[in-house]
């Protein structure tokens, strides 16, 4: 017997006869030669061939580098396989890291903040603060990461030690209660004194106010995240204007929206 058809040699290789054809059209391996009956037979160099092929491409290796690769001397092809290696690796780099953000994405908090950030999340909701509260510090959190990336890592720092003062974390929950208030309640006034009043007796602490200034468009940039989510003429609204009327009044560099 002088050989196989291509059938067999794509069966025997664990290819199809497809791929076969493939590589004889990228030149990768010679087409025997017909017999007499008028069919190619794939002798045993012929199979050896495809097995190399099939092997390499299996491996990563592009099937533009295959050909090239099986004709080089020993010391080209190791060269070659290192170069291809190095590629693989970076390639499996690259889909790692699309895998964890996958997998990030699976909690909508850490696809968009740093685990230090989710952690105090949560730590907020043992303190007792609720999954609205918690969800309006995150929708902040997300913001002020994209405007001021330089400032976050800090302000996350200020944020860690403060939820260790009790007096500040009452203030927050005050705050969150005042949400619900009417504009006009005089407890406003009174809880935007005691929060001023905190900040200025903590300067640690007030960096959390001051900390999120960025260095181009200071002023535009903290608005949009120390006012996201509030509506205009709210309890919430009048509360923070108040607090920072009487930061600044205290000589505290709080960005107005009509300053530079």
């Amino acid at each position: 017997m002088n050989g196989v058809t291509i059938g067999q040699a794509a069966a025997f290789v664990g290819i199809t006869v497809k791929t076969v054809r493939h590589y004889h059209k990228l030149g990768l391996a010679e087409e025997p030669e017909r017999d007499s009956s008028g069919y190619r037979r794939y002798g045993s160099a012929d199979l050896l061939r495809l097995v190399q092929i099939r092997t390499l491409a299996a491996a990563g290796v592009p099937l533009a580098e295959t050909g090239p690769l099986l004709d080089a001397d020993a010391a080209l092809f190791t060269a070659k396989l290192a170069d291809v290696e190095r590629q693989l690796t970076e390639r499996i780099e690259e889909l790692t890291a699309r895998r964890d953000t996958l997998h990030r994405l699976a909690d909508g908090d850490r696809a968009l903040l740093p685990d230090r950030a989710v952690a105090l999340l949560e730590r907020m909701a043992d303190l007792g603060f609720t999954p609205d509260e918690a969800a309006a510090t995150r929708e902040g959190w997300v913001l002020a990461r994209a405007l001021v990336p330089e400032g976050f890592d800090d302000y996350l720092t200020h944020v860690e030690h403060a939820l260790l003062d009790s007096r500040f974390v009452a203030l927050l929950k005050r705050g969150a209660e005042a949400a619900t208030w009417e504009p006009d309640d005089p407890r406003i006034a009174e809880l935007a004194t005691a929060a001023a009043d905190h900040f200025l007796a903590n300067p640690a602490q007030l960096k959390i106010v001051t900390g999120l200034q960025a260095r181009t468009e200071a002023a535009t940039r903290y608005q949009l995240i120390a006012h996201h989510g509030e509506e205009q003429g709210s309890a919430e609204a009048r509360l923070v204007a108040l607090v920072e009327t009487k930061l600044r009044s205290a000589s505290v560099r709080i960005p107005r929206p009509d300053s530079p």
